[in-house]
């Protein structure tokens, strides 16, 4: 493979008018989310001065997305899902508006800010699994994988420079401005879904309720490719997530620099970039289940070699790779979901990634401390990456079929 074949494909932004408005507009939505997740954060903090308060944050994000997910699902395989991202898109717009109002006045209840940020998650429990089953239609197979690649860098961007840009408005324009930024971002969202052709699901709709949870469920549990696929992400966010360990590793290995762990983090984003810029050279080989089980278990190898890290930047190297080695994961496994679900269990299935994309980081996150309360945070961060390995090779070898699955022939581009 040439060197300018390793760069990100930009064929679908080329061939596809309607999925380059639909990037535009996550772009400037992901950016907007994270702005507004920083304001949400300082508002909570400046008036509790109480982390309780500011950890609630996250339950209000993460709690309506687990609860109501699966059925938003549903609910997508059944409806045109142009006009119900639409309605959604609508939804979080007038929480940010309002979020904005609230910030302008002063003095709101955090339990009200909360509130909204709660509802706006609900909208956002409907409106993901919607937008991840656009795609499909917009492209071919054989450019889905370069598809997925460029809305990785649209979130990887997002999360590296949003919260900077978000801080730079707090201190110009206060928590009211930085959220109003936010509702004029979803000017873009609605232009990128207004340009997308009517979107009913293809093949029979699915049954109200719970009856259409179940039947969604029910094909995950008899598809090996997409059932490894979720247990693969499963494997390497629920035993390894290293997040609420790295101020312990901090203190134990690089005598608590909080210079050292402000890079933590940074480490993994810049890794998830670069393997973003260069998708290339993954997104064009052919067998992505190969392609998802080698990048989860270089994700687990690389946080065993940042718990045995001798040294700091040998640490923040190892993050580098974790990030990178997620980053190729997560494109893979997308591609590979989409590529062996029918469209008219889309919704459904991307609801069910959605869910667990949300709960098995705070689960692994979870399992992280409490297993460092009891041994060390080095112990915990090695052995959790030790057994995403296991995991993830018990994975491939219980399911043939994702080894072998390969994504189309790619045509010639002229």
């Amino acid at each position: 493979m040439s060197v300018t074949g390793a760069f990100v494909d930009l064929t679908p932004l080329r061939v596809s008018p309607a999925f380059r408005r639909l990037w535009l507009g996550r772009v400037c939505s992901g950016f907007g989310a994270q702005m507004t997740l920083v304001a949400v954060m300082f508002q909570v903090w400046e008036q509790t001065r109480s982390t309780v308060w500011v950890g609630a944050v996250g339950l209000a994000q993460a709690l309506p997305v687990v609860v109501f997910g699966l059925f938003a699902g549903s609910l997508v395989d059944r409806v045109d899902r142009r006009k119900f991202a639409l309605l959604t898109t609508a939804g979080q717009a007038v929480c940010s508006v309002l979020l904005a109002v609230q910030g302008f006045l002063g003095d709101v209840p955090v339990p009200a800010v909360l509130g909204l940020v709660a509802v706006q998650s609900c909208f956002v429990a409907g409106g993901g699994p919607a937008a991840r089953t656009f795609v499909p239609r917009l492209l071919a197979p054989e450019q889905l994988p370069a598809g997925l690649a460029l809305n990785r860098i649209a979130f990887q961007g997002a999360m590296l420079l949003g919260p900077a840009l978000g801080g730079l408005l707090l201190g110009r324009f206060g928590v009211g401005g930085c959220y109003l930024v936010d509702a004029l971002t979803f000017a873009m969202a609605f232009y990128g879904v207004l340009g997308l052709p009517p979107m009913r699901p293809d093949g029979d709709p699915s049954r109200p309720g719970l009856r259409g949870v179940l039947d969604g469920l029910a094909f995950l549990v008899r598809t090996p490719v997409v059932r490894g696929a979720l247990l693969t992400d499963l494997a390497a966010t629920v035993l390894s997530m290293p997040i609420s360990l790295f101020p312990l590793v901090n203190a134990e290995r690089f005598a608590g620099d909080p210079r050292t762990l402000g890079l933590f983090l940074s480490a993994i984003a810049v890794g998830g970039v670069a393997a973003s810029v260069f998708s290339g050279a993954f997104t064009r080989l052919p067998r992505q289940g190969l392609v998802m089980l080698a990048g989860s278990a270089a994700w687990g190898g690389a946080l065993v070699g940042f718990g045995v890290a001798p040294d700091p930047w040998l640490g923040l190297a190892c993050l580098v790779l974790a990030g990178a080695a997620d980053t190729v994961s997560v494109v893979s496994r997308g591609a590979l979901v989409q590529l062996n679900t029918p469209d008219a269990l889309l919704g459904r299935v991307a609801a069910a990634e959605q869910v667990v994309g949300q709960a098995g980081p705070d689960l692994g996150n979870l399992r992280g401390g409490l297993l460092a309360g009891v041994t060390s945070g080095t112990a915990a961060l090695v052995s959790g990456g030790l057994l995403c390995v296991v995991a993830v090779a018990m994975v491939g070898a219980g399911t043939p079929g994702l080894r072998r699955c390969a994504t189309p022939a790619r045509a010639a581009v002229g």
